[in-house]
């Protein structure tokens, strides 16, 4: 199975973990996403200094500038299956 094809089953099988995963793990998640599907941040920061929840997702991504959008997306497939 290629790389894209197993990204997205493991997207798809994110959404079905038996368990919730914490939140520091679901900013992984979603930062890994972000930059596996659309690659480096092309957002500005939020303006809102008191949106934490913005802010935390804004860093996690940020975090993983320079990330090839391949490496991104072994790391979310790792990351789902232990998580499975």
């Amino acid at each position: 199975m290629e790389l894209r094809q197993q990204f997205d089953q493991a997207v798809s099988d994110s959404k079905t973990l038996s368990a919730r995963p914490s939140q520091g793990t679901l900013l992984e998640l979603y930062s890994l996403y972000k930059q596996a599907s659309e690659g480096d941040i092309n957002i500005e920061p939020p303006a809102n200094p008191f949106d934490f929840v913005a802010k935390a997702k804004y860093e996690a991504w940020e975090s993983l500038k320079g990330k090839s959008q391949e490496d991104a997306m072994s790391d979310y497939i790792n990351l789902v299956m232990k998580l499975k």
